[in-house]
Parts: structure tokens; sequence; C-alpha cells
């Protein structure tokens, strides 16, 4: 097996804990297809496997040594608490020791260990990963994102040849896995899929990448790789090996975790980050490479699984290794498959509940949400919870709002031409500025509907006053501009009545029921999976 001269030592280190840097009690052993991790206490070792794949190449001491090093570095950007430092490993393989004096014979980085149920993994695995975990996770990524060191335009990194060899790297460990089996055209199909779609989507790569899109990223941004800690949620473990893996575009980044939230079986939480993160990011170009980079990214894991089955000869670790490759196989043939677009458009003054009563529609539908309560200080440069009160003029004005509007209608028309169903969220309460929308979706051939959110008055006030009260949401309307609304809503007209759906705003809406005369549910959504 490989690595099993460096397994022998390990093992050694292990079975004397006392004797570790931080001596503790017990300690075990956890293995990767790359690596060892030795969990002592309060502390953690990793010891890279003296591996040489397509992928990897530890084959040298000094190789082993500069990967540490650069683990450290490359996540001390997310974890600076948890990557502690590079530790010696001297003595001999027959006494090893970590730390101490003479010549090392291998390296090891030194990490804070943190609980076990901290991994999100964990948490998906046990129904304890939820809104409020994904909505931290969504702004932590792109924050993450926004501060990465940005490719140059004479680097190597991100051009889409690469991406294309990257894709095509994955596939022969996988073809060795499901040889012979209903897998194997499966497969095929994927490769040819990878292969036009790589090619469709090139010009829009090099766009992207000249435009600042490709970063040094995280490079495997799953969930076995996040974590619950202290109350936030952090990333880890990013990839240190091939910065190829890690200066990317961001969205082949946020494409693995949409990817893995699905894998998981959480389509409603995938949908509701990647809404977060749009909300956060502004970056709604990346929608139309995702659904490659998210295949390509169960392609990835897929890989991962058939490498650990051919590194062990254990019959049930095995089996479940093909499971995995099967399983993730399937779910990268489900993610090719285009969403169906439509048009829905919110209606209904401040207060209504537009927003939050939406939010499940969007999980359960898969659509893609154009918030004009963020997009409106987005031109402001302000973050949705940030308060407008030092833009001079504020950002209500007429001429802000036909800006707004321009944008939404602009992003709508995109992303509906690129296949995404789309939800605009706003008041929508004059003619003038609904009617564009309609047009659209006649112009592109789109079934469309207008979500129209009703509610006594005295509930209206109620809600605009306790959450001016609270602070912190993106709207920053209050009451004299709730009243200012309800003088002024037009009603619908014909047309626009005859594709209504009218919503009680005092109760969470029975969407299924409400949507039954709608578009039918899309994509990998947590209804058709």
């Amino acid at each position: 097996m490989v690595g099993s001269a460096t397994e022998a030592w390990v093992r050694r280190l292990a079975a004397r804990p006392d004797t570790l840097p931080h001596p503790a009690a017990s300690a075990r052993l956890l293995e990767t297809h790359i690596s060892w991790l030795l969990l002592a206490g309060e502390h953690v070792y990793k010891f890279k496997k003296p591996v040489v794949t397509d992928f990897v190449d530890f084959g040298t001491l000094a190789r082993r040594r500069a990967a540490c090093e650069e683990e450290l570095r490359v996540n001390r950007r997310t974890a600076p608490d948890l990557y502690l430092g590079v530790v010696p490993v001297t003595g001999t393989p027959a006494a090893p020791r970590l730390g101490g004096t003479g010549e090392p014979f291998d390296w090891a980085v030194h990490l804070r260990r943190f609980p076990d149920d901290a991994l999100l993994a964990t948490r998906a695995a046990h129904g304890l990963l939820g809104p409020a975990e994904i909505d931290a996770l969504a702004r932590e990524v792109a924050t993450f994102q926004a501060g990465a060191a940005v490719a140059t335009a004479d680097s190597p990194w991100g051009h889409a040849a690469d991406l294309a060899r990257l894709v095509a790297d994955n596939l022969p460990p996988i073809a060795a896995a499901v040889a012979g089996t209903t897998l194997a055209p499966v497969l095929e199909d994927l490769r040819a899929w990878t292969q036009a779609e790589g090619a469709r989507l090139a010009p829009l790569m090099a766009r992207r990448r000249a435009a600042g899109f490709v970063r040094e990223g995280h490079g495997d941004l799953h969930l076995g790789n996040m974590l619950w800690l202290d109350g936030r949620a952090r990333l880890f473990d990013a990839i240190e090996f091939d910065p190829r893996l890690r200066w990317i575009d961001t969205a082949c980044d946020i494409a693995f975790l949409s990817m893995d939230l699905h894998a998981h079986g959480l389509p409603q939480l995938a949908w509701r980050f990647l809404n977060a993160w749009l909300e956060r990011s502004g970056d709604f170009g990346a929608l139309q490479r995702l659904r490659h980079d998210a295949v390509y990214r169960a392609l990835v894991r897929a890989k991962v699984a058939a490498l650990r089955a051919g590194q062990t000869a254990e019959s049930a670790t095995r089996s479940a290794a093909l499971a995995d490759v099967a399983r993730y196989l399937r779910l990268a043939r489900q993610l090719a498959e285009p969403p169906h677009p439509w048009l829905a458009l919110t209606l209904g003054v401040s207060g209504s509940g537009k927003s939050s009563q939406t939010q499940p529609l969007i999980e359960q539908r898969g659509l893609v949400r154009l918030r004009a309560d963020v997009e409106r200080k987005r031109l402001f440069g302000l973050a949705p919870e940030d308060p407008s009160t030092g833009v001079p003029g504020g950002i209500y004005a007429e001429a802000t709002s036909d800006r707004l509007f321009a944008g939404l209608l602009a992003t709508a028309r995109e992303l509906l031409t690129d296949g995404w169903p789309v939800l605009v969220d706003a008041t929508f309460i004059r003619r003038a500025r609904r009617a564009p929308f309609a047009a659209l979706a006649a112009e592109l051939g789109l079934p469309w509907c207008v979500l129209a959110f009703e509610a006594p008055p005295a509930l209206l006030r109620e809600r605009v006053a306790r959450r001016q009260a609270q602070g912190g949401d993106a709207s920053e309307a209050g009451l004299a501009v709730l009243e200012s609304q309800l003088a002024h809503a037009e009603p619908l007209n014909a047309e626009e009545a005859a594709h209504a759906v009218r919503i009680d705003a005092r109760q969470p809406p029975d969407w299924p029921r409400l949507l039954a005369s709608c578009p039918p549910p899309i994509g990998p959504g947590p209804e058709d999976s």
C-alpha cells in the first residue's frame, strides 16, 4: 500500500502520545488519500504521504517540507488560530520524535484540534446544519474571496485550457472504477458534456479572468473543510500542493460548496447558500459557468473516492468508496441538466413579507433572487446591512430608482437567457416598473407570475416600525415611506391580474398550493431529489 513506510513510523508516534511536544493520554490516526493525521489531546499533526500522482508530488523530503510550509501560509488566511506551525520529525523511523534536534527525516503541520462536531460535514450528517450557518458561511466565503490575491495578466493560472485539463485529469481513475458497469456510459456522456461546455464557456472564462475573478482561492471548498467554531463559520484545509487548483475563478470555488450541499441531500441549503453568496458578492455573472463548475466538482469528488477505493484492500472500505463514486457520478449527471427559466415578480409594500416569505420559495424551486433593497445599496458600495445615512441625498432618489430597475432588468435578462429561473424582489407598486419585466418574459417566451402580497395596513405599520427599531435589514423603509406606498400603489391591470398569485401575508404561504398553476419545480431542487 502507498506510504506503508510512513505509516509504520507514524503509528509508532501514535503509540507513544506521552512523548509528543504536547503530551496526551491517547492518540488516534486518520488517513486520507494523501495524508496521515495524528490526533492527540488538543493538537493535530498532519504528515504528507510520500505519494506521486498526476495532481500531487510529495515524493521527496524537500517537497513535503515545502508543502507543509505552503499549507501553513494558505490556511492562515482564513484560520490563523488553527494553523500553529511546521514541526520537524527527527530521530529515526524506528524511533521517531516530533520536534527536537537532529536532522529531520520528515515534516508535519501542527494544528489546534477542534471538536469533531464542529465540522460542517458532521453537522450536516446529524441534521444540525441550518440557515444560520449557511448565511454565515456565505458571508465568510464572499469576504475571503473579496480580499484574496488577484491573478495578474501574465499569471499562468486560471485559463480555460488549464481547467479543461483539470477536468480531463479526473476521468481516468473514475473510468477504472466504473469499467464494465452501467455507469461507464454515464461517464462517457459527462466527458463529452464537459468538453463541449468548456469550449462554449472559454470566451466567458477569459473575460472573467481579465476582470479579476481568478484569485488565490481555497480550491477544496466542501463541507469537510469547513467549521462552525466559536460561533462563526470557518474555512480550513485549502489546497497547498498545486496552485492550479487554488488560483481559480471565484465561481469555481463556490460551485464546490453548492455541489456538496446537493451531495449531502441538502438542495434547499444549496440554493440558500448560492443566493446569499450572490447578495454578498453581486457576481451574478458567475452563474453562467456554475453548472459546468459544479459538474467538475462532482467529478473531483468521484475521483477522490476512486483513488480511495484503489488504495485499500479492506472490502467494506472499498465498497463504500465505490458507492461514493457512483453517487457523485449520478449527481454530476443531474447537475448537468439545464434548468427551466421562468420569471416571478413580487408585489407588495414595505412590511408585507416579500423577502422573508419568498425565502422558502427560492430554496424549494431553485430560483435566483434579485433583491431591490440589496442592489440599491450595492449602487453605493454598501453591504446589505449597512446604513445609508452617510450617503449625500440618500439612496432613494428617483434617479437612483431608475438606475436600480434598469440594472435589475438587465440582470434578469442575462439570467433568464442563460436558463435560470429568476425572482425579482421589489415593491413593484408602480405599473411602469412592472411593465418592462412582463415584456421581457413575453419577448423570451417564458412563463411569468406576480406574487402579490396583501396585509392589513395596521399589521404593515407594526412590522415596519419593529424592523426599523431593530436595524440591520437591507430595507430602510420607515413609516413615512410605507404611507406613501399605500397612497400611490397602482393596482394590477387585467393582463397582470391574469398572472397574479394572491398571497395573504399574515401567514406563511403554502407555496405548492399557491403555485399549482405556475411553472413546475425545476432543476435538482428538493422536490425532485
